[in-house]
């Protein structure tokens, strides 16, 4: 706990040292990052997007890859920021990091807020349930019509993905994470927890009464959804965002971006072309 305080007092410290940044020419964020030769990346401590590891070590698929995109653009060091997930976009906005590392997904809420680098990755959703699956939860469907007591994370996606199904937001039992998800379900507070496939399927790995169901698709207005995580930036900062896209797109070509992502339990079927621009369009 000392340890993360301590990077939030420095972030604390670092944003009031930054001048609020231009939106002529795209922002001058990037000419200062090489200047000072650190970007301070905004993460939620959610495995395995962006996190401290027990060593007290900044790792997880976002900040790995921004270490690679940062130091191609000439931006030596990142320094995590911890907060709470749906605290990023505030405090992207109010200065206390430079861009949000934490493999948030991209939708027209949030781009009404932030401006997003095309996604890195692709993500279908999955249920923490009971070993056997004994009410039979495969999809959002299921829980509304099976009446189960449904669980999410703060700030996740799946509160719309359940909402759009039928579920009353109100009966929704929001949880801090993915871990507190799984807690809830083996003590019986909750039938079912929803996330990204990844998260699920590697939260119930040590568990002996829990397991994930099968990826699938929710259905949002009728159809199909698949979400895209990205990092995200200030509104003014197309300069920075631009610069990332082109590195990521070179990441992505070279089959790079795969190499570094699979070690955080990343698949192939998680690369995606998808873009931001189709995304923010939802």
């Amino acid at each position: 706990m000392a340890a993360l305080g301590a990077v939030g007092a420095l972030g604390a410290a670092g944003c009031s040292r930054v001048a609020t940044a231009s939106a002529e020419n795209g922002g001058d964020l990037l000419d200062r990052l090489r200047a000072q030769g650190v970007v301070r990346l905004g993460i939620a401590g959610e495995i395995p997007f962006g996190y401290i590891d027990r060593d007290g070590e900044l790792t997880g698929e976002a900040p790995e890859l921004a270490r690679v995109v940062f130091k191609r653009l000439g931006v030596a060091k990142v320094q995590p920021v911890p907060t709470e997930f749906g605290s990023l976009i505030p405090g992207l906005n109010s200065q206390q990091f430079d861009v949000v590392a934490a493999g948030m997904y991209v939708n027209a809420e949030r781009c009404a807020q932030v401006i997003f680098a095309d996604p890195d990755y692709q993500m279908l959703d999955s249920f923490v349930v009971r070993k056997g699956n004994p009410k039979g939860l495969h999809d959002y469907r299921d829980v509304v019509a099976k009446k189960a007591k449904f669980a999410t994370g703060t700030g996740y996606a799946q509160i719309q993905h359940a909402v759009a199904a039928g579920y009353e937001e109100s009966d929704i039992l929001i949880v801090p994470d993915q871990v507190a998800g799984l807690n809830a379900v083996e003590a019986g507070r909750a039938d079912v927890f929803a996330g990204t496939a990844l998260t699920t399927r590697e939260v119930v790995k040590k568990s002996a009464k829990a397991e994930a169901t099968e990826a699938f698709a929710p259905l949002v207005d009728g159809k199909p959804q698949v979400d895209g995580g990205a990092f995200a930036f200030r509104p003014t900062e197309t300069k920075l965002r631009d610069a990332f896209n082109t590195e990521l797109h070179k990441l992505k070509k070279s089959g790079e971006l795969f190499r570094i992502l699979r070690p955080f339990g990343f698949t192939k079927d998680e690369m995606t072309d998808l873009t931001a621009k189709e995304l923010c369009a939802g």
